[in-house]
């Protein structure tokens, strides 16, 4: 097996991931998570805020597996122009 690739177990490995969006907060990131989940599109967040010392200082990634990228950018852009399912 691909080194990388869901081996079965449902978790998300990181070769398989694209930054989808960059969010300035990990609030707002997980916002749009919630677009992706409602679409059936796994995701994950990921924000270094300093191992908690700096939250306010941080961005947040939104990432997704490399297959869904296109679909998650247009779920994502649905959602910010109002336009839910």
């Amino acid at each position: 097996m691909a080194q990388g690739h869901d081996q079965g177990d449902g978790t998300m490995k990181s070769p398989d991931l694209v930054v989808v969006s960059t969010f300035r907060s990990a609030a707002d990131a997980q916002i749009a998570k919630g677009i992706l989940d409602e679409a059936g599109i796994e995701s994950m967040i990921r924000a270094d805020t300093g191992g908690g010392m700096y939250p306010a200082l941080s961005q947040a990634e939104l990432l997704v597996r490399t297959e869904d990228i296109q679909k998650a950018n247009e779920e994502l852009d649905r959602g910010r122009s109002g336009t839910m399912r």
